[in-house]
């Protein structure tokens, strides 16, 4: 799925997610961490598999999937599913371990409702998108933006694009072209690290990532394109597309459309130029 909806949050914690096999999957370590705080969760879960499922000969209860990390790239990560979870969490001394278990139940059943009816989910991410101080304006960008990109990543999905890799490259290739950067190249511009980079582009840096994806997918349905090799030269020149329009834009505003400006809060923001300056 795309990574727009692959980061949620309990109590300030982020946790990754995937939508595998009809259901949620979460990184079994970011909950760790979410419930003890512990500032090794890795090896804290080392620990739980050993006393739990090696000592007992219990069979792994846990499936590895790859998701992103704060590089930017994707591992193989220990992921399990709602009711998993609530057995591994069992294992987890933590005053946090009853609220999580409500939040993961409310989590759950939320995706069963947003599938049966998809505007509760466009409701919802409104209405956090609002929450969180964004205009009106901004969030109806937004989202556009996302229907726009699940339209591509559809094409791409029937023409023969299946794995994550190919995605990650088709989507850098577009991004390179559009802005002159990959996403991950980006979001080092922005001083950004496991957030989600579209949520902190402004109005203009919006409008030129939708522009991008969405005249790939109009090339791409045009030529029929089919098969990884035709929709990476779709994708290309869908970028180079957006990313002419953004020169001329350029010259006609005399500045860069691209901004290390973000969203982030004044703490966050104050902490990573902390962060930067002791590099």
């Amino acid at each position: 799925m795309d990574a727009e909806a692959s980061l949620i949050v309990f109590q300030g914690k982020n946790i990754r997610r995937t939508w595998h096999d009809e259901e949620w999957y979460f990184s079994v370590v970011d909950v760790i961490e979410a419930l003890t705080d512990s500032p090794t969760p890795r090896q804290y879960w080392g620990k739980v598999k050993d006393r739990e499922f090696t000592q007992l000969q219990l069979s792994p209860i846990w499936v590895q999937l790859k998701l992103q990390s704060s590089d930017g790239k994707y591992y193989e990560t220990d992921c399990a599913n709602t009711e998993s979870l609530f057995r591994i969490i069992q294992s987890v001394p933590s005053p946090k371990a009853e609220p999580f278990k409500r939040w993961l139940a409310k989590v759950g059943y939320e995706r069963v409702q947003e599938i049966e009816n998809p505007e509760l989910a466009q409701k919802r991410m409104r209405e956090i998108y609002q929450a969180k101080g964004y205009s009106g304006d901004w969030i109806e960008k937004r989202v556009r933006g996302i229907v726009i990109r699940d339209e591509l990543t559809d094409e791409w999905n029937k023409r023969g694009v299946k794995t994550e890799k190919e995605y990650a490259i088709l989507t850098a290739e577009i991004s390179k072209a559009t802005f002159g950067m990959t996403p991950v190249e980006y979001k080092e511009f922005k001083g950004l690290k496991r957030e989600n980079l579209r949520d902190h582009m402004n109005d203009l840096e919006l409008i030129f990532s939708m522009l991008g994806e969405r005249v790939s997918t109009e090339i791409t349905r045009n030529e029929d394109a089919q098969g990884y090799t035709e929709v990476e030269g779709a994708a290309k020149r869908g970028g180079r597309v957006a990313g002419n329009a953004r020169k001329e834009t350029e010259k006609e505003l005399g500045r860069p459309v691209t901004s290390s400006e973000n969203y982030l809060s004044e703490p966050e923001k104050k902490k990573k130029l902390e962060d930067k300056s002791k590099k």
